[in-house]
């Protein structure tokens, strides 16, 4: 019954302490008030079989009900609505470059790197509600994936397509990974402009070098967080395509350009980091949303309905009735 109601005057409860001691009153000024008629026989007086006499206690029933009406009024009881309302009031657009050539097939982290990558990607980008996301594949060349865009379906989607294939140029060209990511973010009117580039290689090909990319984001005020992807030492890598359309794999060395990334990062005002297996790699992209968070403000709105006025009006009806009996039906007996 008092599911939803608060209130906001509790203290008023114990003005309920005032009734045990009415009730006390009341017997101790009924018992003084009864008027007493010592006589040595009833005989020559009419006896009466009403009921009313036995049923004016009723009187002060009443009276205690108006008091705790009244009380509970005074304590004020109401009903809160709060309704939520949620407003980014800074979007973060972000575009996620991935590097699809063969060694991204390496077995170093399980499955391989590019379904350990598309895994931890896929919770990040689930992560990040309030912002537009786009991804960019690239190897020898580059090419839009998705454009940056709030419909995170549309990204997980496009994300889980993403797999090594032989119409993009072999080769590793990392500037032009970057470039293209620029170029997504650059007419952007978000308030912050986000690169995730992953390689896990060198910059081997490509006709835009990865200095010159790295101005251009900075020039659009865009920063580059890079992630070298492979375990130190060797991997099982691709080697070469077999007859049958499959891959040969065999030990290789791990070669990451590093300093290229760190110094992409830093220019860019970003951060370098090293994944060696999955755990690592998780943790990054928790560390990457963790540093850039989306401003979000929340609005709440409060709907009181007071409660006390349905009291008031129920003791006045309960007063009136009290006195209506006083002075009609129980005028002979108070």
């Amino acid at each position: 019954m008092l599911d939803g109601i608060e209130f906001l005057n509790k203290e008023y409860f114990w003005l309920f302490l005032l009734l045990p001691i009415a009730l006390l009153w009341y017997v101790f000024k009924f018992n003084k008030q009864t008027p007493e008629l010592k006589i040595s026989s009833l005989q020559g007086f009419k006896t009466s079989n009403s009921l009313l006499p036995k049923f004016k206690h009723i009187l002060f029933v009443l009276r205690l009900m108006v008091l705790g009406l009244i009380i509970t009024a005074m304590a004020r009881p109401r009903t809160v609505d709060v309704s939520t309302k949620t407003k980014t009031t800074r979007g973060i657009d972000i575009v996620m470059a991935i590097d699809v050539s063969a060694s991204m097939l390496a077995k170093d982290l399980k499955p391989n790197r590019l379904e350990a990558l598309k895994e931890v990607a896929a919770e990040f980008i689930k992560e990040r509600p309030n912002d537009r996301i786009g991804l960019v594949e690239y190897a020898g060349e580059s090419y839009t994936k998705t454009p940056i865009t709030s419909d995170k379906a549309i990204v997980l989607r496009s994300l889980e397509s993403i797999q090594y294939n032989t119409v993009i140029e072999g080769g590793t060209a990392i500037g032009m990974g970057l470039a293209t990511s620029v170029n997504r973010l650059k007419d952007s009117k978000a308030k912050s402009k986000i690169i995730i580039l992953l390689t896990d290689g060198v910059n081997n090909t490509g006709f835009i070098d990865p200095k010159i990319a790295s101005e251009l984001a900075v020039e659009y005020n865009i920063k580059t967080y890079t992630i070298g992807l492979g375990t130190n030492g060797m991997a099982l890598t691709p080697m070469r395509i077999l007859p049958n359309g499959e891959f040969e794999y065999g030990r290789a060395q791990v070669e990451i350009d590093e300093e290229l990334l760190k110094e992409i990062a830093d220019v860019t005002g970003g951060k370098y980091f090293r994944a060696t297996d999955n755990k690592s790699l998780g943790e990054i992209y928790d560390e990457i949303n963790k540093l850039e968070k989306t401003d979000i403000e929340e609005f709440k709105y409060y709907n009181y309905e007071e409660k006390f006025r349905p009291l008031v009006l129920l003791a006045g009806i309960i007063l009136l009735f009290e006195l209506l009996l006083r002075f009609s039906i129980f005028r002979s007996f108070v």
